[in-house]
């Protein structure tokens, strides 16, 4: 493989690639035999395996910039075919759902490659490809909006993760006039972004419609893959998190407004831990990635020889730069097993959360590559795959010292606290997202106040400080999980829970722990999130009084 900026890129011809399709679907029709019928399996894993690692630089190369006009057009071009493209996919399944071969594709393949295919049969049809291009138009529109706004600042534009960074200031009043100049941003492309989000839920509620879904919700959990349960048993991991966690982040940031010396803990203080400020990591961004390397390296032969491959292949863009997209993720180019990391580094501690917990994703996508045998079975659902990631970055807290020097041990503290004080914002997101669907034709100020009302549950804590826009409900807009990965949040939530399992094991056997861990990394999505979690020995989430069970450790470190 090169270099990952030498990788050429030509657009895929998508009438070839219909054809080639169609052609293995006839196969597989007329197939006599098993091998005959692998066989054509195969060759459209191939077909699509080329096709998605084109997909998947130009959606790279697209995010790095979202103003260079090439690669907008290609992703506005993708949009347009690939809805088509399920349209097939969705009769190969068909096919070999109702194959004789069915049971031998089962046993090779394993059952979730049937589960699927049994979904995608029920979400794709030719009478919402126009509503697909119209929702990926969309959310090309949020991408853009979120990644172009500015504010002035001191007498210049900056931008969110600029105004971010200093919303970390030991200065509370720099911390505040940032706060200020933050929700203002927000404020002027709230009317853009809050017309494309009404725009998101109605599509995606009539596409459900039309597909025989009584509303968006089983829609969107089928598309996420959730086989293992529905809304109404993630209540249950609801109504935890409320009882056990929300009271415990309640005592932390009581905590942190004692040790700020203030008597009321702003919005724009949550951020900072302590007086002299946050851990701020001691090296810039060539220092960060190379002691990542020397990390990973004594980590375990294994995360070494990912790193080195990741370093040989250059496949990282961490700078932060006008123009590219917000936040960070982790995706794969299938054709050369390749991960590739998307961050936005901004001189703060994450950006070494970026080197563990992406790597995280990354770590995963390449240890299944080497076991399982086509990249769709390499990728479990978030629910697991973000265990990977808030794992990895638990594992490699004995390192911290070659990140953040003196302060590593305050990092690491303030790390764990912030996992779990997170979590009750997660279950506002993922519930705001439910009574969204629950009434797609509310008004924008309905949302705003369902949003509100959510918070002073989830976020009792929460000030304001008088801001008008963000008292209004308006805080909900900057969270893009909510525009472009409908219910894709409490998922953070259910698998920090498998994160904090892992670090109980590493404190009592880290040999015994990694094991575990490297062979939930290799199972990739072989398998539904129920049987991983079993397979691992991990706790279901979703049983009442799970939580209490997995946080006693991590409550006992925090002193709750």
């Amino acid at each position: 493989m090169k270099k990952f900026a030498e990788l050429q890129y030509v657009r895929p011809d998508m009438e070839k690639i219909f054809a080639r399709v169609s052609g293995d679907i006839a196969v597989l029709k007329e197939a006599k035999n098993y091998e005959e019928f692998r066989n054509a399996y195969m060759d459209y894993v191939e077909a699509d395996t080329e096709l998605e690692t084109s997909k998947t630089v130009a959606h790279i190369r697209n995010t790095i910039n979202l103003l260079d006009e090439f690669y907008e057009a290609e992703m506005v071009y993708f949009n347009s075919q690939m809805p088509k493209y399920e349209i097939l996919k969705k009769e190969m399944g068909e096919v070999i759902v109702a194959s004789p071969f069915k049971a031998e594709m089962e046993k090779e393949f394993g059952a979730i490659l049937i589960q699927n295919m049994e979904a995608q049969k029920q979400l794709s049809d030719e009478s919402i490809v126009d509503d697909q291009v119209k929702e990926a138009e969309l959310v090309s529109r949020f991408m853009k909006t979120q990644a172009a706004a500015t504010v002035e600042f001191k007498g210049e534009q900056i931008g969110n993760y600029g105004l971010l960074k200093i919303m970390q200031s030991t200065d509370r009043a720099e911390r505040k006039e940032a706060f200020e100049a933050w929700a203002k941003l927000y404020e002027g492309i709230a009317p853009t972004l809050e017309e494309v989000y009404d725009g998101l839920v109605k599509v995606r509620a009539g596409m459900a419609k039309k597909l025989g879904f009584k509303s968006f919700i089983p829609m969107g959990y089928l598309r996420r893959r959730r086989f293992d349960y529905t809304e109404k048993e993630l209540e249950v991991f609801r109504k935890q998190v409320r009882e056990v966690v929300v009271p415990a982040a309640a005592k932390l940031y009581e905590r942190q407004k004692e040790a700020l010396g203030i008597d009321t803990l702003y919005y724009y203080d949550e951020s900072i831990a302590s007086p002299s400020g946050n851990p701020v990591p001691i090296g810039d961004k060539e220092y960060l990635v190379g002691e990542a390397q020397k990390m990973y390296r004594e980590l375990s032969k294994e995360s070494g020889e990912f790193f080195d491959f990741m370093m040989e292949h250059e496949l990282f863009d961490l700078d932060s730069k006008h123009g590219k997209r917000a936040g960070g993720y982790c995706t794969t180019l299938p054709q050369y097993h390749a991960p590739f990391i998307f961050s936005n580094f901004n001189g703060t501690d994450a950006d070494v959360n970026v080197l563990t917990h992406e790597a995280g994703h990354a770590f995963a996508g390449f240890t299944a590559a080497k076991y399982q045998k086509t990249p769709e079975l390499c990728h479990s659902t978030s629910e697991i795959n973000e265990i990977h990631s808030m794992s990895m970055e638990l594992w490699t807290y004995p390192w911290m010292e070659n990140f953040f020097g003196d302060k590593a041990e305050e990092y690491r503290r303030e790390h764990l606290a912030d996992a779990l004080m997170k979590i009750p914002y997660m279950l506002c997101v993922d519930e705001y997202q439910h009574k969204v669907f629950e009434n797609p034709e509310m008004t924008t100020m309905e949302r705003r106040a369902v949003w509100s009302g959510l918070e002073k549950i989830y976020m009792p804590w929460r000030n304001y400080a008088g801001n008008e826009f963000l008292e209004s409900g308006a805080f909900w807009i900057k969270q893009q999980h909510i525009f472009l990965y409908p219910f894709y949040y409490v998922d953070y939530a259910m698998a920090q829970m498998g994160a904090f399992e892992f670090y109980t094991k590493m404190k009592e056997d880290r040999k015994a722990a990694w094991a575990d861990y490297y062979k939930l990394c290799a199972a990739g999505g072989s398998m539904g999130y129920f049987d991983l979690l079993k397979y691992s020995g991990l706790h279901k989430v979703l049983e009442d009084g799970s939580v209490k069970i997995i946080l006693k450790g991590e409550f006992e470190e925090l002193g709750l």
